[in-house]
């Protein structure tokens, strides 16, 4: 464990503030997620210049978040801080950072809105698709910022969903985006927040901001490639308590969107991905 163990005790019920909910379900999705997105986190870090020895918290780390990323690249003498709300995530990531021998890597349990940790902490504070998930992500955004020493950086990786590709269309796609916009947004998410990252930002108080945009086509057989079909089955409980639609409608749906998505033909892109980053001014 790190030599200055941090204790956070500021928790929240996941279901209550995270759209896509809590389930086993969308825990193996998140773990996947890990992979699906490396190379985008890769290039991230790569924009804030994180080396070894440096300080880096993954704020909303899910069971796994980019940990293993950040341990590489601040060992030797670094340390690593993963936090999630959701104490089954708190206990998967734990059990990752063990199995590993990840020794200089802490995992807490604690709301990202309001940590409990002490301000300044961090070389890098980071969180991926977090601020798109959430109720008033400049509160978010706002801790990110407290926690970073000054003349750190903060960094982000988000969806951006209004553009999307599945061509040859079929109309279950039609379907499932009617009912993403029901359920995704109903505490105050938003999945457009990817355009908006650069501005939020600025309105941190963020300096030398920088934003990238990414649009990725997966081909048949990479996980990616379902991830629409992953998310309605993440927000089925969600649907179902809205009335948006019945147990018989999402089966359906479920089967006739993976039965397009076979098809090699099919092209994805389910999304763009906008990488953001940006320094906390320095002390004058």
């Amino acid at each position: 464990m790190p030599q200055d163990t941090i204790h956070a005790h500021a928790v929240v019920d996941p279901n209550a503030v995270y759209s896509l909910g809590s389930s086993p379900g969308e825990s193996q999705r998140l773990k996947r997620q890990a992979d699906e997105l490396a190379l985008e986190s890769e290039t991230l870090l790569d924009r804030v210049r994180l080396r070894p020895g440096d300080s880096a918290i993954d704020l909303g780390c899910g069971p796994r978040g980019i940990i293993e990323l950040l341990h590489d690249r601040v060992s030797p003498r670094g340390r690593v801080v993963g936090l999630d709300s959701d104490p089954a995530h708190v206990a998967m990531a734990s059990e990752l950072v063990a199995s590993a021998g990840l020794d200089d890597v802490e995992v807490v349990q604690a709301d990202a809105r309001c940590t409990a940790l002490p301000a300044g902490s961090f070389d890098l504070v980071h969180a991926r698709t977090l601020l798109a998930t959430v109720p008033q992500p400049m509160q978010v955004l706002a801790e990110m910022v407290r926690l970073t020493r000054p003349g750190g950086w903060v960094a982000s990786l988000e969806p951006d969903a209004e553009h999307s590709i599945y061509y040859p269309h079929h109309k279950a796609f039609d379907r499932l985006r009617e009912l993403f916009v029901v359920a995704f947004p109903r505490n105050g998410a938003d999945p457009l927040i990817g355009r908006r990252l650069g501005q939020l930002y600025r309105l941190a108080g963020l300096e030398d901001v920088g934003l990238e945009a990414r649009a990725a086509v997966y081909p048949p057989g990479h996980s990616r490639r379902t991830i629409a079909a992953d998310l309605l089955r993440a927000m089925r409980p969600q649907l179902l308590a809205l009335g948006a639609a019945d147990e018989a409608e999402l089966d359906s749906l479920d089967a006739a969107i993976r039965k397009h998505l076979d098809d090699p033909d099919l092209v994805v892109m389910p999304n763009l991905m906008f990488l953001a980053w940006g320094r906390k001014p320095s002390v004058r």
